[in-house]
């Protein structure tokens, strides 16, 4: 059974850091992509970052560039997100997600993220 479970979200001040962790199990994942995600109330889910097992591709939402930086440790099926001058609009239910294809097929149950100002 695939698990993935996230932990680190909180409460921080605006212009503060945390950092998101997501614990993947119940298979292989070094042919997967990871990524982040993140929903604020009455929105919808929006891409964040992502990266893949295998070498050190990234990608991000232009809203998060140099801010946020997702890296991954695949000896311990790991992947963070660290984000850094945070923003009242950060605040949201962060999400880590796995794919193989094209399509995010594994989540995770989430974790809440708020930025105060």
């Amino acid at each position: 059974q695939v698990q993935l479970v996230e932990s680190g979200g909180g409460l921080v001040q605006a212009g503060g850091s945390l950092r998101l962790s997501c614990a993947a199990s119940g298979r292989t994942f070094s042919n997967y992509a990871m990524g982040w995600f993140r929903q604020a109330p009455g929105k919808e889910r929006e891409f964040v970052a992502t990266i893949a097992w295998r070498g050190v591709s990234t990608y991000y939402a232009d809203f998060v560039k140099g801010r946020f930086t997702i890296s991954g440790d695949s000896a311990k099926n790991t992947v963070y997100l660290q984000m850094n001058s945070l923003k009242p609009e950060d605040t949201a239910v962060y999400y880590c997600a796995a794919r193989a294809s094209t399509k995010y097929e594994y989540w995770g149950q989430g974790t809440q993220v708020t930025v105060s100002s």
